[in-house]
């Protein structure tokens, strides 16, 4: 075979090769493509389920406002990111799981909003008790520790707002003691704030989110963060 013969098929051999390389670079470049795009997907995805999860939030906010305007406006409750917060001190005296007069007068008159408020909502109350870092073994306080004294107070309030017309399917109680203070419990300021009780609607779906680890006394459907006592709400 002379030159002249050979050329040819050196030349199909060259662009058979050169054939097999740009298609590898073509599906090379269109994975790539389609790898960006599943990505840019993804994150569109995730922005929008953020968006109308903000939105979700924003609303429950302006719909808590709308139903305890009354007592926000008075000064004896707070709003917290969804959270509503009641000092200690208004509903018991220190060191104790007593209701006071006040305090009682005040879940009075905040269980008809709320019921109706978790009537339009597949939500659920957690009551969350608060106390600050002083012991509680004097031996003259009834309670073990702060997370059962947390705990008393939780399901005292739990309770009253059951007897005030909230459904008891649609509220819990949870303790937290002396952990996730809202200020330092160095000064008397400072564990007065701690010493509080929060009232908090969560999805009936995974109620434990997001909700610290507490110990739950449930009521009704809800199961607080943490052991759950089955009868934490049954009367002796």
């Amino acid at each position: 075979m002379d030159e002249s013969e050979a050329a040819p098929e050196n030349g199909g051999a060259v662009w058979a090769v050169f054939g097999d390389l740009m298609a590898g670079l073509l599906g090379a470049f269109v994975l790539m493509l389609v790898c960006v795009l599943g990505v840019q997907l993804e994150l569109v995805t995730n922005l929008e389920s953020e968006v109308q999860k903000r939105q979700a939030e924003q609303q429950r906010r302006m719909s808590l406002e709308r139903v305890l305007a009354g007592p926000l406006a008075a000064g004896r409750v707070t709003l917290d990111n969804g959270r509503i917060g009641i000092s200690g001190s208004l509903l018991f005296e220190l060191g104790s799981a007593r209701l006071q007069p006040e305090g009682r007068q005040l879940l009075n008159s905040l269980a008809p909003p709320l019921a109706a408020y978790l009537a339009t909502r597949d939500e659920l109350l957690m009551v969350s008790g608060f106390t600050d870092d002083r012991s509680v073994r004097d031996g003259r306080a009834p309670f073990a520790d702060n997370l059962e004294l947390s705990a008393q107070r939780a399901m005292t309030v739990t309770r009253a707002l059951i007897e005030d017309g909230l459904p008891a399917a649609s509220v819990f109680a949870a303790a937290f003691g002396q952990q996730q203070p809202v200020a330092s419990n160095a000064d008397a300021a400072g564990r007065s704030r701690n010493r509080r009780v929060e009232m908090s609607p969560v999805p009936v779906a995974g109620t434990g989110a997001d909700t610290g680890a507490g110990a739950g006394v449930g009521s009704g459907s809800g199961a607080g963060a943490g052991a759950d006592l089955k009868n934490g709400l049954q009367r002796p």
